[in-house]
């Protein structure tokens, strides 16, 4: 299992996706992240250096949970009391400084766990000529695993900055990273923050 970059990042076709920072995650609720903190400070590092070239995604649950398909109503059937009809609407906000960001940063809100799922994303990233996403936030295992393997099926390189995910679990965290550089070398690179932001300089003239 190797780590690092496998060449230089283009600026000008290079996209910063991150996943999910919000307050749902960062404070005490029954979807606390606590790793979010910890990570928040360098996910700020990368976005601040390319703002205009980062997306934050937000995860935003039902009205109720029988807006939603299939298993997802169970699913919140069991977590009633994250739905729209009974969270704080503050909760569902980018967490601080990153909210800052936004503009020139994007949000683009995801009701399931991959922003690509039934959406415009890549049809829109096309047209930007991304061909290289830097993926960040949390978590590890659950909505950046998501959007990982929709990347992947699209065919962009995907970078990961180690010390710029989380997740509520370590061993499942682990797990996801050994799979990401073992069974995904060809399309995943894992890197440090500092390699990706030494190698990401330029910033995009648009």
């Amino acid at each position: 299992m190797t780590e690092g970059l496998r060449s230089e990042i283009p600026a000008a076709n290079t996209l910063h996706l991150c996943a999910d920072m919000q307050r749902l995650f960062a404070e005490e609720t029954p979807w606390y992240t606590p790793w979010m903190k910890r990570i928040s400070g360098t996910v700020a590092q990368i976005a601040e250096r390319h703002a205009s070239r980062t997306i934050f995604t937000r995860f935003i649950p039902p009205r109720r949970p029988t807006d939603m398909p299939g298993r997802w109503q169970a699913y919140y059937r069991q977590w009633r009391e994250m739905t729209r009809e009974r969270l704080d609407p503050e909760l569902l906000k980018l967490i601080d400084p990153l909210a800052s960001l936004v503009p020139p940063a994007r949000v683009w809100d995801k009701s399931v766990y991959s922003p690509f799922f039934a959406s415009a994303l890549h049809r829109m990233l096309q047209t930007e000529n991304v061909n290289t996403l830097v993926v960040t936030g949390g978590e590890t295992d659950i909505c950046v695993l998501a959007t990982v393997l929709d990347a992947i099926d699209y065919g962009y390189r995907i970078i990961l900055p180690r010390d710029a995910l989380c997740s509520s679990s370590d061993h499942t965290h682990e797990a996801l990273m050994t799979l990401y550089q073992n069974r995904f070398a060809h399309q995943i690179e894992v890197c440090s923050s500092k390699e990706l932001l030494a190698s990401w300089r330029a910033a995009p003239t648009k």
